[in-house]
């Protein structure tokens, strides 16, 4: 089995992500397989896939791994791990290129990426779910201005922090950017970030890295390849 070896000195084997071989056009590039791909990318570990088809989640050996039978599940010599954001944690803390060296910057990335996933991703999920309704979304309209006006100060917020920096903590990328970007592009679909230049800029940053755009083409590329008939017209 291929190894890889990271900036901190340890060796690793190389790891297995399960993913979807397809999702619908509105879940595309938002799959938190994304978040590990990503992760992976930037600490320079290989890592081999683990491809679901229709469900293929369901089944007991993969609840096996993950038991609420969501991707990604995360598997590394007799490891085995769910949940994105802990994954990204576990990848981030042996690889200095996502996580500081220091306590005091590994405790402030760390409080970031719980911000990500605790504080704004909750709202933003749920005004997504809210927009998927379409025509059955005239009833939710009071819940919905409830929920922007939540989205809207989260924003308002991570706006005020990024102002005069480039990056969440200590002036550069590191997990808590990794997973609060992924958060943001779950707006994509709205106008919300771009009447905040800050945050889009910021956006934009941490997409253009190499990493991103790779772990971005390989999870498109199996969408691609698998996609129905139907899902042509």
């Amino acid at each position: 089995m291929t190894h890889a070896t990271t900036n901190r000195g340890q060796t690793m084997t190389t790891t297995r992500v399960s993913a979807y071989r397809w999702v619908p056009p509105f879940a595309q590039g938002l799959v938190r397989d994304l978040r590990v791909r990503w992760a992976l990318e930037e600490a320079g570990v290989p890592y081999e896939e683990r491809m679901l088809g229709f469900g293929e989640q369901s089944s007991e050996g993969y609840r096996a791994l993950q038991p609420f039978g969501q991707v990604p599940a995360y598997e590394e010599d007799s490891l085995v791990m769910f949940e994105s954001g802990a994954i990204v944690y576990h990848i981030a803390e042996r690889s200095e290129r996502l996580m500081a060296a220091d306590p005091v910057g590994r405790a402030h990335t760390l409080t970031w990426m719980f911000a990500a996933l605790n504080t704004v991703e909750p709202p933003i999920q749920f005004l997504n779910q809210i927009d998927l309704l379409g025509d059955d979304a005239q009833s939710a309209q009071p819940v919905r201005a409830a929920v922007l006006e939540r989205v809207g100060k989260r924003l308002a917020t991570l706006r005020d922090r990024l102002a005069r920096r480039d990056y969440l903590v200590d002036g550069r990328f590191s997990a808590a950017d990794l997973l609060m970007t992924t958060v943001l592009r779950s707006l994509r679909n709205t106008n919300l970030l771009a009447e905040i230049p800050v945050l889009d800029g910021y956006r934009k940053r941490c997409e253009a890295r190499p990493a991103f755009q790779k772990a971005l083409a390989d999870q498109m590329a199996h969408f691609a390849k698998n996609a129905p008939p139907s899902a042509a017209q």
